[in-house]
């Protein structure tokens, strides 16, 4: 969309950089990205087929949600959560997830309790395979269904954000072979969500997130420079 000037908008050149915005956050996300990875701009610029400055706006937008760093000395990097950051993001998301409970037993109906084991079934299906990358993306997606059923917007967003930055934290601690969450944690979840058991309902969260915790090794990890050509062949001009 353009102004009466025939200036193009704002609005209309963060349109123009969602895409790759998306590319680089669901690569983070599912770890194929993983935390310290370089984010040189002028290799992005390439990959992309955009110009530094478009790069540069997409790095300060993920910056601002936490997904990288940024720094005049070393660049953009991808952010590697503290340890006390760490477990501060998953007590965060034990208390939201948990306060939000009530309002989510007094709005679920029988399409909220299919769609919720309809994601179980393709998270176990993920693990099954070794799908690494929809493992991640469908434990998120749980997480975020479950609470969308409250009808709370805004908590919605903030768990998904969350749920953004906890993959991080996995990606930076978890063993090699954890991904996503456990899926019959999820499935006792939507047991106890079809009984309308509140007090056991939000007891299973808490251990949920609490065996999360507990299953992490805090050890740094390294920098990386990531093959940007493999991980985003067919983007290169998305912003176009």
């Amino acid at each position: 969309m353009k102004s009466e000037t025939g200036q193009k908008t704002a609005a209309d050149l963060t349109d123009r950089d969602e895409p790759i915005y998306q590319a680089l956050l669901t690569a983070i996300v599912e770890h194929q990205l993983p935390p310290g990875s370089k984010l040189p701009e002028e290799a992005l610029s390439e990959v992309f087929g955009v110009s530094r400055t478009g790069i540069r706006k997409v790095l300060q937008r993920l910056a601002a949600v936490q997904m990288i760093t940024l720094s005049p000395r070393r660049g953009a990097q991808v952010a590697t959560p503290g340890v006390d950051e760490a477990r501060d993001i998953f007590t965060t998301r034990s208390l939201l997830e948990c306060a939000n409970l009530p309002a989510v037993l007094s709005h679920v109906q029988q399409p909220h309790l299919a769609a919720l084991a309809d994601l179980i079934e393709s998270e176990q299906q993920a693990h099954q395979q070794h799908d690494g990358a929809a493992a991640i993306r469908l434990s998120a997606a749980f997480h975020i269904q479950l609470q969308a059923i409250s009808g709370n917007a805004v908590l919605t967003d903030m768990v998904t954000r969350l749920t953004q930055r906890s993959s991080l934290v996995i990606a930076a601690y978890g063993a090699p072979w954890q991904r996503g969450c456990r899926c019959d944690h999820h499935d006792r979840l939507v047991d106890l969500l079809r009984k309308k058991d509140l007090p056991a309902l939000t007891a299973a969260l808490q251990h949920h997130f609490e065996h999360i915790v507990s299953s992490l090794h805090f050890e740094r990890s390294g920098e990386t420079l990531p093959d940007f050509s493999r991980l985003f062949a067919g983007n290169k001009g998305a912003a176009s």
